[in-house]
């Protein structure tokens, strides 16, 4: 099955849910630029997949799967700098690790599919 839209993308929907999870979880937290830098990096995942898509070649949107998967790890990064200023409990910072590990699993396995084209 071809997939003409990026929003049947399995991990473009993923992404969105890891950036409202940061979203909600981080929504009340005064500490301004660490609220901004990790809400703007989840909000990269999803928005990476989505312009790399339509970009017309495989070249171009392997190029912005990368950008996605970096961003996954920037959050993964930033849920470990979290829980160690308090800002979440080891429960969350969980939730975030298994969520980014997953989606950075899930966009290398379509950058390797989109490499084999």
């Amino acid at each position: 099955m071809l997939v003409k839209r990026f929003e049947d993308l399995l991990i473009w929907q993923k992404g969105q849910d890891l950036a409202v999870l940061v979203y909600e979880t981080y929504r009340d937290n005064r500490d301004w630029g660490f609220r901004d830098q990790i809400c703007r990096a989840s909000v990269s995942i999803s928005n990476n997949i989505a312009e790399g898509f339509d970009r017309g070649s495989n070249t171009d949107f392997l190029r912005f799967l990368n950008y996605s998967r970096t961003s996954s790890n920037e959050v993964k990064s930033m849920s470990y700098l979290a829980y160690r200023l308090d800002y979440i409990d080891v429960e969350k910072r969980n939730e975030f690790i298994r969520a980014t590990e997953e989606l950075s699993k899930m966009i290398l396995g379509l950058m390797r599919t989109l490499n084999n084209y």
